[in-house]
């Protein structure tokens, strides 16, 4: 696919002094270059696979059972909670 690139004047000079030298046309060289340039570029990570390096997703170890034992605790202060205040109506009332 032809493509049309305007160089600076310095490295057009560069170029053609280099194929000169290597018995190579413009398109060769410049072919080889981009071809070196994204073969040693690294592919880009997703916004996933950095957000798992960071920490911001995965799993924690935990109790195994501690949604029950949450739920538990949750169950018990609820129950001191109404037991104060209906202490208290009590010795009101005595």
């Amino acid at each position: 696919m032809p493509t049309t690139v305007r160089i600076p004047h310095r490295l057009e000079e560069a170029l053609a002094q280099y194929c000169v030298e290597t018995r190579r046309s413009k398109s060769e060289v410049i072919i080889e270059l981009l071809e070196q340039r994204f073969a040693a570029e690294p592919a880009a990570e997703s916004s996933y696979d950095l957000a798992v390096k960071a920490g911001f997703i995965g799993s924690f170890a935990s109790e195994p059972d501690a949604v029950g034992s949450t739920k538990e605790r949750v169950k018990t202060a609820i129950r001191r909670k109404h037991r104060r205040g209906s202490d208290e109506t009590l010795g009101d009332a005595g």
